[in-house]
């Protein structure tokens, strides 16, 4: 199991080793682009469904590209950023974290996915803040694939603490989450910020800004514009 999770990470990773400055801003960058992704391409209602949870959400978790693979040991991981949104309707930096999981079965296949995790309650982000947060244990979740059959997936999501959407490509018919572990990944914290600062001093108190991520606060903040702001 740890070996197929190392293999994921080493298939996630640029083919040169790269700092931890430069890792955390690659993992940045590819959070725009993913935010862009599963919000502003494919299905025009899918679109209007993910956006409008977006506007109503505390906080949001971008994991850019998850790779699953799967051959009776399957498995699941992949960087991820977590942002959150003040009362003036501000994204916050990122905080840095590990995504990982395995599961046992018959299966083959390999699957990148981009993932969007909504978080609509403070319980849903309490958990979050913790240095461990297992999906499914701690907090309710539903899961939404964009693009296929949304609106029903979204109807069966109300009063779930975290929502979570994806664009997958592979030969999974869908995704699964529950049972993930995300990870705080501190070392990325310190080196985009320059000193040891703590998830929630990030994405609640707003103690640190780095410039790099303000694509990504734009993404966030374009997509989840009240409708008469546009």
């Amino acid at each position: 199991m740890r070996r197929l999770l190392l293999a994921l990470v080493l298939l996630a990773a640029p083919a040169a080793a790269k700092d931890p400055v430069t890792e955390a801003q690659i993992l940045v960058d590819r959070s725009a682009l993913a935010v862009q992704e599963i919000l502003g391409e494919g299905d025009a209602n899918a679109r209007a469904d993910a956006q409008d949870m977006l506007r109503r959400a505390r906080a949001a978790v971008v994991c850019p590209q998850v790779l699953r693979a799967g051959f009776i040991i399957g498995g699941q991981g992949g960087g991820c950023v977590l942002v959150g949104r003040d009362a003036a309707g501000s994204w916050s930096s990122p905080a840095f974290y590990d995504l990982a999981s395995g599961s046992f079965g018959l299966q083959v296949g390999l699957q990148d996915m981009a993932i969007l995790m909504l978080v609509m309650t403070d319980k849903g982000l309490n958990a979050l803040l913790d240095s461990q947060f297992k999906i499914g244990a701690d907090a309710s979740v539903a899961i939404a694939t964009v693009g296929a059959g949304l609106g029903g997936s979204t109807t069966a999501a109300a009063g779930a603490d975290i929502i979570a959407f994806a664009r997958a490509r592979g030969l999974y018919a869908g995704i699964t989450l529950e049972g993930s572990l995300l990870s705080a990944r501190s070392a990325f914290n310190l080196a985009y910020y320059g000193r040891e600062v703590s998830a929630r001093q990030i994405v609640l108190a707003m103690q640190v800004h780095n410039p790099g991520a303000d694509p990504l606060r734009a993404a966030l903040m374009r997509f989840g514009a009240p409708v008469a702001a546009r």
